[in-house]
């Protein structure tokens, strides 16, 4: 399968987002959503339910406050679900635009600001029937110079897309090459997605992950290069700070071409022991909704672009950055 006939619906909901007055974005979710449709998103959007409602509670917000909304994405792709519930047209980049009204309480800078997100579709009949949309919240609040978190142990930027600059498949691939990449992405979930290996973790990612990894993490967390600094800076800290990880739950696992990923709602949960984003040790599992975006090079991975639902995760540690930062009614949220 090429895939493309829903690559052109999900190219064309995107032109008619970007070109759409804000009055008349509920015109565009209905003529491109299933009447009966399931939209997931960060907290504090969570699950929408009618073509409508994307429009008012998402999108209109969030073009009143980026004004002059462009999307600039870095990859498209599109494939089977591995886990046998369709087709799915995946996008990911940043949605840019002049930070002219507050949004979720983020105070706007009137300067040009550039959301992080990657989206998931599944594409049934010419219509979207299901969608992830995640996004990077916080790190668009670093950019507006409100930073709700402390030290992270990656670097804060605004990401780069794949250093091959091959990740815009508009169109068909070859399928040996998508079946390479996910078998590529399988590995390293059979390694790694317990924490039970039993290796050295520098030992249990070279299995799976070439040696000058990148690793492009959320807000809070940061990015991080090669394996030895991923696994100092994000991998080996993460681990120290969780226990009694569930196994991995996803809705949708797919590739095409050099790329591939994966979403969940959520995908694990964990119990945090201590010390994760300074946080003190948790008396409830929180809850990790993420999308994961893979490059392969040769038969193992090079880099990773990951989205990780961090408010709603600290919301069920008892900390609600979104609501201090409206009660506080001055935009930080320290």
């Amino acid at each position: 399968m090429s895939f493309q006939d829903e690559k052109q619906v999900v190219r064309a909901y995107y032109a008619a987002l970007e070109a759409a007055n804000v009055e008349d974005l509920s015109t565009v979710t209905t003529q491109f959503y299933a009447a009966e449709s399931l939209w997931r998103g960060f907290h504090p959007f969570d699950e929408i339910t009618s073509p409508e409602e994307i429009a008012t509670r998402f999108w209109a917000p969030l073009k009143t406050s980026l004004t002059s909304l462009q999307r600039r994405m870095d990859i498209f792709m599109a494939g089977e679900n591995k886990l046998g519930a369709g087709v799915w047209v995946c996008s990911m980049g940043h949605l840019m635009g002049l930070f002219d009204a507050p949004w979720l309480g983020i105070r706007p800078t009137g300067k040009l600001a550039m959301l992080r997100y990657a989206a998931f579709h599944r594409v049934e009949g010419g219509k979207i029937h299901e969608t992830a949309m995640y996004f990077d919240i916080p790190h668009l609040m670093v950019q507006a110079g409100q930073d709700p978190f402390g030290p992270q142990t990656g670097q804060h930027m605004v990401q780069p897309g794949p250093r091959t600059q091959d990740g815009l498949m508009f169109n068909a691939q070859p399928a040996a090459e998508g079946e390479a990449t996910w078998a590529a992405i399988d590995s390293m979930i059979n390694d790694l997605g317990t924490w039970q290996l039993g290796l050295p973790l520098e030992d249990e990612l070279r299995r799976t992950w070439q040696e000058d990894m990148l690793w492009w993490g959320p807000e809070g967390i940061g990015a991080t290069y090669t394996i030895e600094r991923y696994a100092k800076q994000h991998s080996g800290p993460f681990r120290a700070a969780f226990a009694e990880r569930s196994k991995t739950q996803h809705i949708c696992r797919m590739a095409e071409g050099h790329y591939g990923g994966f979403f969940g709602w959520p995908n694990f949960t964990a119990l945090q022991t201590g010390g994760f984003m300074g946080l003190p040790a948790g008396k409830e599992k929180g809850e990790f909704r993420v999308i994961d975006i893979y490059r392969r090079e040769g038969d193992k991975l090079a880099e990773n672009w990951i989205f990780i639902d961090l408010l709603h995760f600290l919301k069920t540690q008892g900390v609600d950055v979104l609501g201090r930062m409206e009660s506080l009614g001055s935009g930080h949220a320290k």
